[in-house]
This record gives structure tokens, C-alpha cells and sequence, in this order.
């Protein structure tokens, strides 16, 4: 497949004298553009696996699950690191902590054993099968993407190969080794978002993978005094008003629900969208540290965000038109929307659209 970048390709194709940039009108979401709208619905979530082990009930998300299934999205994108941005930052220690981003990068050193591949090449090898892939491909197919998928920094796309398997193809081969599909079947069982919902959900629809969207190179901040650092931080979240605390009990109270869906109507409604600047950041943006700890850490979370609509944007970029899921953390759901919102050709779907109200 050919790549480009736009620019280059503009000015290749445009008539000499031509100064694009006093011909078009300032850019806007509101333009109009042929085709349907690309419809991004962002589903704010709670972090599941943050509870104790066995806390999600059986069928619990099942509801929310049929809802989601109903909107049918052709993109769906988790808040996990993609393996290419965790390869780019190990190999940048100096300017990326490697012990950071160990707790959120994947350890592949398994799967390269496994299929012979660093994180580099088991992307192409990906993008290679996944551009032949069949309408009907074979355990042996499914198992060896899996194992590509694993030393590719993925893990989620590599459990919906996995869960696509018929129970009785699960097992080694075809470069999934015993480490390997022990890791599979402990990642089939935890109760993860990514796993319940994104990967789920990507089977029930006959989608071959998910896409990490999350981004940390933006709050990789580099802040000498620590122990100030969190002092100042903790102040501001313990300034919070009363009502802050009153819905986080609610959500807390929703978790324990053998139905989850109004869990999700709550974390996905105004009021709760609304909690993350007042009881969050807004308070720590007035934090009043000589160093404005406060402020590098909003900094770092803006950062965030715009990166993680940037690759977001990255996996429709070339399929105008679809529907696509982006499942985060419930507080980031309303600086996606926002932005999300700013992309031109780009409608962000109102979540009660889809989950119904409360």
C-alpha cells in the first residue's frame, strides 16, 4: 500500500501560481463535505478490573453490550498504548521514563521469542495479513495473527483472534507457544474493559481487531520534586465540594448492580461529564505552588488527550463515513467529545442516543 504525506501530495497536484491557503475558506467542522457524517460515539467507562476479582456479575454488561452492538461500529478503539508509540518510547530513555512506561506498555519479549519478531516487524507482518486476510480464514490464520498481534505491542486485537477461535482450536501452534497462550486465556478472563466490552464487542460484530489509542508521550512529564509534586496534587482533589463525593458514591453503588447499563447511563450523562473539570482539574489549575504543579499536570492531561483524538482520527482517516466506538476512561469522555466535535466531517454522537436515558 502506498503512503503519502498530504502536504507533499498537495503541492505536487496543485497549479503552479495557486496559493491554496488563500483559495479555501478557514477551516471548520461545520463545512459542508459529500457522504455521511464519520459518527464517533466515545463511551465513558469505569475502570472494570479495578475492583475485587469476580466484582462483575455474569451478564452484567450484556445489556450494554446488545446497545452497542445496535449502534454497529466498524472502528472500535480502547484506551490501551499502541505497540508502535511503547517501542518509540523505549527507545527513547532519556527522554521517555522507562518506568513509567512499563506499567502501561505490554512486555513483548515473550512473543518475539515466540514468532522471531520485534515490535517493528510484527507491525507490518500484521498490516501484511490483515490485507489478505479471507472471508473465511482458518484456525491456523487466526492463531498465527494472534501471536503477530502479541509481539506487536497489542494484546486485545490478538484475544478477539483468539476468541474468534472455536473453543477446540485454543491452543498452541502456528506461533503461539504454552507462555503465550496462557496469557490469552488470563486476558479472556479478566474483566478489563478492553477485554469485556472492546474485544467483546469487536467478535459479536466480526471485526478482526481493536485499536489503542492511548497516548503518553504528552504527560511524560519531568518533574524533579516528586513528593511536592503529589503533595500539591492531593490538595486539590481534597478540596473537592460534597457533591463530587456524592457522585463518585453513586458510581460506586451502580458497580455492584447485577446490571451495569444504568452504571454506564450515569458515568455518560451531563451531570457525571461534568465532574472531572470541577472536582479535577479546575482545582488544580487554582493550585497555588510555586513551581504551578497544578498546571503542569492539566498540561500533561491536555497533552493527553489531544494525542489520543489524534490517533483516534488515525484509524478513520480512510474510511470517511463509518461508525466508530472509542471506549475511555469516563474522564477523559468530554475533551473527546470536544474535539472529537472540531474534526471536520466529523459527527460525535450523543451517548443517550444509544444507551437510552436514566
Amino acid at each position: 500500500m502506498h503512503r503519502s504525506l498530504l502536504p507533499a501530495l498537495l503541492l505536487a497536484v496543485a497549479p503552479a501560481g495557486t496559493a491554496l491557503a488563500q483559495s479555501t475558506p478557514a477551516p471548520t467542522s461545520a463545512a459542508p463535505f459529500s457522504g455521511e457524517p464519520t459518527r464517533v460515539l466515545v463511551l465513558g467507562t469505569v475502570h472494570l478490573a479495578q475492583g475485587e476479582p469476580g466484582d462483575l456479575a455474569p451478564g452484567a454488561l450484556e445489556p450494554l453490550l446488545q446497545r452497542l452492538e445496535a449502534f454497529a461500529p466498524q472502528v472500535i478503539t480502547i484506551e490501551a498504548m499502541p505497540g508502535e508509540t511503547c517501542d518509540l518510547m523505549a527507545r527513547h530513555p532519556a527522554v521517555y521514563d522507562p518506568e513509567g512506561g512499563a506499567s502501561y506498555c505490554p512486555d513483548t519479549a515473550a512473543a518475539r521469542a515466540a514468532t522471531g519478531l520485534d515490535v517493528p516487524a510484527a507491525i507490518a507482518a500484521v498490516q501484511t495479513q490483515l490485507d489478505a486476510w479471507p472471508d473465511a480464514p482458518s484456525a491456523a490464520r487466526r492463531r498465527r495473527l494472534a501471536a503477530t498481534f502479541l509481539a506487536a505491542g497489542d494484546p486485545i486485537s490478538a484475544l478477539v483472534q483468539w476468541l474468534h477461535l472455536p473453543e477446540a482450536e485454543r491452543g498452541e501452534g502456528d506461533g503461539l507457544d504454552a507462555a503465550l497462550v496462557e496469557t490469552l486465556r488470563k486476558r479472556a478472563a479478566s474483566a478489563n474493559e478492553n477485554t469485556s466490552i472492546g474485544a467483546a464487542l469487536a467478535v459479536r460484530l466480526g471485526l478482526q481487531r481493536v485499536f489503542p489509542t492511548d497516548d503518553h508521550t504528552g504527560d511524560n512529564l519531568r518533574i524533579d520534586d516528586m513528593d511536592g509534586f503529589a503533595k500539591a496534587i492531593r490538595g486539590a482533589w481534597d478540596s473537592a465540594p460534597a457533591e463530587c463525593r456524592a457522585l463518585r458514591a453513586r458510581d460506586q453503588a451502580l458497580r455492584e448492580a447485577p446490571d451495569l447499563l444504568p452504571l454506564y447511563r450515569h458515568t455518560n450523562g451531563a451531570d457525571y461529564q461534568r465532574m472531572p473539570m470541577a472536582c479535577d482539574f479546575a482545582l488544580a489549575l487554582k493550585e497555588g505552588s510555586p513551581q504551578r504543579f497544578g498546571r503542569q499536570y492539566v498540561a500533561g492531561w491536555d497533552l493527553r488527550n489531544l494525542r489520543m483524538v489524534a490517533n483516534i482520527g488515525a484509524t478513520f482517516r480512510e474510511r470517511p463515513g463509518v461508525r466508530v466506538l472509542s471506549i475511555v476512561g469516563a474522564s477523559h469522555k468530554a475533551w473527546l467529545d470536544r474535539l472529537l466535535s472540531q474534526l471536520q466531517g466529523v459527527e460525535v454522537v450523543d451517548a443517550a442516543e444509544i444507551l437510552g436515558g436514566e
